[in-house]
């Protein structure tokens, strides 16, 4: 009897270990499938030999369309996105136009991706799913089977179950035991947490369940810093396979979790991967690991709501170091977890009385440093103008002897283009501290505000918001740093050695003032940078900042009366303009802008020459240098033009080192003295602290103005929140003094 119901076709993008496994199940029942994939070997595999997924010692083989997406053709309607979490902005780009108005697009990844999906396809169009397969792509063409996992389907947003994710899971159930849901957030958070165990083992060369069960301090503690992040979120994580994730959870009983622990590693034992897929991608494929893109999410809401994630951080560094280098590998990465999770955290040296005095100590002077912000917003200092910023840099000396008197000792670093860089070192009182080398307090005094903006906005004070020209870029972080001492000072409490070092070109890139700023924070215990916070939060990473031209030489000749004679600049320029495109990676956190095109002289001539300048910004070291690699390789499509690229990185990454989170926990818990909360946050502008980072000095960033604006006309701070960070930056000094 002939079917007169057709069974529904699906697309599955991505025929990877999970992609190809549901691909494989749907195809067998009888559904059309359609795989896309940019791997060439494996599309020309499977469509020589079907797909094939391999079991014990039997292969069985189905067949599918298979097609690169350059090839594919047609609209696209239920699609299966089963990419690289990394990959998912990408895919997007090429699956939006193709949607239909009634398709959707399941993201059966690892990671949280279906609002990045909503963003760019609508939530109508939006289907969000958890998977934990067991698979693992072994040849092209061919996926191995690592035995039963879970599937979970359902409407974002926990909107209840809808008719098509039934259908869906009646067509999935193929596979096998898929189910619909309406709290699928559930599923995805108690993911995390287990895929943070299952990240942690990558990190050596050894089966998962051994290392699991070896470094059960680590592997809790890893899983409660995730589940902290659920927990303030109001989630309801939910059990799958054999992870019980309430037992890992923060105060979870020990016994329990241990009982859980011994189920969860009997279970792993009995599958047939024994390795994670994260593993794979450093010791087989050779290739970026998608698990700094799992953790994204839980590292924004982690610094919004102030919680710790130094493990989970300490493993995401570590595989972005065994990238390219697999070799490194060891259960010695494993132990040091284990030493960081059993560390109790060390007690402050300080008390909240003292605190709570140093904070009403400025509260009592806030007026004293309105003042000090309004009459040094007074002064313009624009990074081009050099009698401004030499003005600005002579009112700074004499402002600064009045609040902290002289110094122990004073450099003028001249500049012949940029501001002059003034150095001021002051000694330390009552200090306990064994190292004994200075805290670096490092701002700039310049401002990307021209001369006469103060003649239009001058500094005005509405109750607790003050506005004006680099108020909150980075005037009032100034203010603030000095006030800090001066509270430390008054109060009779401990200090550091502290370096007080202003540049005058930061806004232009620090390129007169960068040498400088690197050698004296090699001689300096860590830095203090009062950049502006960014929503109150310190920043614990930012962007690396490349600044590039690429210079094409062609050859001129008349356009009309000898067309073919010349070889065109900005034709070849706009050839490498969608290469450099090719080069962002929006979920690797990498951006590429060709913001100004020039070339060419007359309509009427071939252009024999044409630049293009360059901005782009990375997140990590592995993406400069994979950008870095490929500017460098650049070639020119029409043979006879000749292409050069020229500049470099104008500010190295500034990444998340263990001694910034060191910092950024004592800051945390010196907000905590103070009574509030202290989250800390990645951003995509650089500082010069950047500079710092970079050369191995631990940097606390961020701890300037409360505020916005910056770079705008509604740049601003506030009274209560110059308060609020002064006492901060003095809290953490003295606990500096003394430990």
């Amino acid at each position: 009897m002939n079917d007169t119901h057709p069974k529904p076709g699906y697309t599955v993008v991505g025929a990877g270990a999970i992609g190809g496994t549901l691909a494989f199940a749907l195809a067998r029942a009888g559904h059309p499938v359609t795989v896309v994939d940019a791997d060439h070997t494996h599309v020309d595999a499977i469509r020589r030999h079907g797909l094939v997924v391999a079991r014990g010692g039997t292969r069985e083989s189905v067949p599918v369309t298979a097609t690169t997406p350059d090839e594919f053709a047609g609209p696209l309607g239920r699609v299966l996105l089963a990419v690289k979490a990394q990959a998912t902005g990408t895919a997007l780009d090429w699956i939006a136009p193709r949607l239909a108005p009634d398709g959707y697009v399941v993201s059966l990844q690892n990671g949280f991706n279906e609002s990045l999906i909503a963003q760019r396809v609508g939530a109508a169009r939006t289907v969000a799913a958890f998977v934990n397969i067991f698979a693992d792509v072994i040849e092209p063409g061919v996926i191995q089977d690592g035995g039963a996992g879970a599937l979970v389907i359902g409407e974002p947003d926990g909107a209840p179950v809808s008719v098509r994710v039934r259908d869906l899971v009646a067509d999935l159930s193929n596979w096998g035991p898929a189910v619909a849901s309406d709290n699928v957030e559930g599923y995805l958070w108690a993911k995390s947490g287990f895929g943070a165990m299952l990240a942690a083992t990558a990190l050596a060369d050894a089966p998962m369940a051994d290392l699991i069960d070896r470094h059960r301090p680590a592997m809790a503690a890893l899983t409660g810093e995730v589940f902290a992040v659920s927990d303030r979120l109001g989630v309801t994580l939910e059990a799958f396979d054999a992870f019980e994730p309430d037992a890992f959870r923060p105060g979870a009983d020990p016994a329990a979790r241990n009982a859980a622990f011994d189920r969860l590693t009997a279970w792993l034992r009995t599958q047939t991967k024994d390795r994670s897929g994260i593993w794979r991608d450093l010791a087989v494929r050779h290739r970026p690991v998608e698990a700094p893109t799992h953790y994204t999410d839980v590292f924004h809401h982690a610094a919004r709501e102030g919680l710790p994630t130094a493990l989970l951080r300490t493993v995401v560094n570590g595989l972005r170091q065994l990238e390219g280098a697999a070799h490194d590998m060891s259960e010695s990465r494993l132990d040091e977890l284990d030493r960081l999770a059993q560390a109790p955290a060390p007690p402050l040296p300080l008390d909240s009385a003292q605190a709570e005095a140093v904070r009403q100590w400025l509260d009592a002077h806030r007026e004293d440093m309105v003042a000090d912000l309004a009459d040094y917003t007074s002064q313009g200092s624009a990074s081009d103008d050099l009698d401004a910023l030499d003005t600005c840099l002579g009112r700074l000396r004499g402002w600064l002897d009045r609040r902290l008197g002289e110094p122990d000792a004073e450099e003028t670093l001249a500049r012949e283009e940029t501001g002059d860089i003034l150095v001021r070192r002051y000694s330390a009182r009552d200090t306990t501290a064994q190292d004994n080398r200075p805290v670096l307090l490092l701002g700039h005094y310049d401002t990307v505000w021209p001369t006469g903006t103060l003649d239009t906005w001058p500094f005005q004070r509405e109750g607790d918001r003050i506005s004006g020209p680099g108020v909150f870029d980075m005037k009032a972080g100034l203010v603030q740093a000095v006030w800090a001492l001066r509270a430390l000072d008054a109060l009779d409490l401990p200090r550091p050695a502290c370096t007080v070092m202003l540049n005058g070109d930061e806004e232009t890139g620090s390129l007169a003032s960068r040498d400088a700023i690197v050698a004296e924070a090699r001689d300096s215990r860590l830095a203090m940078v009062f950049e502006a916070a960014a929503d109150g939060a310190i920043k614990t990473a930012r962007k690396g900042v490349g600044l590039f031209t690429v210079t094409v030489t062609g050859s001129e000749a008349h356009a009309g009366l000898d067309p073919t004679a010349g070889a065109s600049a900005v034709d070849e320029l706009a050839h490498q303009i969608l290469r450099l495109a090719d080069l962002r990676s929006p979920d690797a956190g990498t951006s590429l802008n060709v913001g100004v095109v020039a070339g060419g002289t007359r309509s009427n001539v071939t252009a024999g020459h044409a630049i293009g300048r360059i901005d782009v910004r990375v997140a990590t070291a592995a993406e400069q240098r994979r950008v870095g690699e490929a500017l460098a390789a650049l070639r020119p499509v029409d043979p006879r033009t000749r292409v050069e690229v020229t500049g470099g990185w104008n500010r190295p990454v500034f990444e998340r080192t263990e001694g910034v989170a060191a910092l950024a926990d004592l800051a945390r818990r010196c907000a905590a003295l103070l009574g509030h909360d202290l989250p800390e946050a990645s951003v995509g502008g650089a500082s010069d602290g950047n500079f710092v980072v970079a050369q191995g000095t631990p940097v606390l960033d961020g701890i300037g103005a409360v505020g916005s604006g910056a770079h705008a006309r509604s740049e601003n701070t506030s009274v209560s929140g110059m308060v609020t960070r002064a006492a901060l930056a003095a809290t953490v000094l003295a606990a500096l003094a003394l430990e």
